[in-house]
């Protein structure tokens, strides 16, 4: 065997070593690929402009990014803005986050409200089936501005099967109520409730709904269903 001929054999020989691995274990490259896929949603994390507001947990925006990319990618949305809801923590702070994806930046941070039959101060109960006065998870576009009962109103799309799928029928949508506010939980020791709507403060009604309409991602999250949303994206 000459030179050339060694030296042509060790390259091949090389590459065959360094192929291996992914061969004898596919699922290497999907471990890597999510921990790649955390490690970029960390980073978009720690650059958010908190804009005086407080930064929702890593937790909900990272399942929130995994499902928005996902969603995007297979064309419901449109545009790069993403509301978060955080229904583990109390009702009594603000756990919607409206966040600009392009600029990094938090545009609002306000209260919101859960289903009447969720819970009481914490959201606890959830449900797809309509009159069960339950808040809905998991990931919606959202539709159109009309005017019901609650005023300027917007309307939603439920994008996960058994899980939301059912919101354009059971009517949830984002609307202003007087019962979402400071002095309701001062006068009651918790936020009002609806009838399964993520409704908001009157006074951020028309300036969120603004931002956030047609084809944009809303993320409602709890822990304790986690798993049933990841589920729910792999339809």
């Amino acid at each position: 065997m000459n030179y050339k001929t060694f030296f042509l054999f060790f390259v091949v020989l090389l590459m065959s070593f360094t192929n291996l691995p992914n061969k004898l274990n596919p699922n290497k490259i999907s471990a890597e690929k999510e921990s790649a896929i955390v490690f970029s949603n960390e980073s978009i994390y720690n650059q958010l402009d908190a804009n005086s507001f407080v930064l929702p947990s890593f937790d909900c925006f990272n399942l929130a990014l995994d499902g928005f990319h996902l969603l995007k990618d297979k064309g419901l949305f449109q545009k790069n803005i993403l509301t978060l809801v955080d229904f583990s923590l109390s009702s009594n702070t603000k756990r919607l986050w409206v966040i600009d994806l392009d600029k990094k930046i938090i545009l609002f941070q306000t209260l919101v409200a859960h289903g009447r039959n969720t819970g009481e101060e914490f959201a606890n109960q959830f449900s797809n089936k309509a009159a069960s006065l339950k808040s809905s998870i998991g990931f919606y576009a959202t539709g159109e501005i009309y005017d019901g009962k609650h005023g300027m109103s917007l309307k939603l799309d439920g994008l996960e099967k058994g899980l939301n799928d059912k919101a354009r029928e059971r009517a949830v949508v984002i609307h202003g109520a007087d019962y979402v506010s400071e002095t309701f939980i001062k006068q009651n020791k918790r936020l009002g409730r609806s009838q399964g709507c993520p409704a908001i403060p009157v006074e951020m009604n028309a300036k969120i709904i603004n931002v956030i309409k047609d084809k944009s991602c809303l993320f409602i999250y709890h822990p304790s269903a986690a798993n049933q949303i990841i589920s729910g994206l792999a339809f």
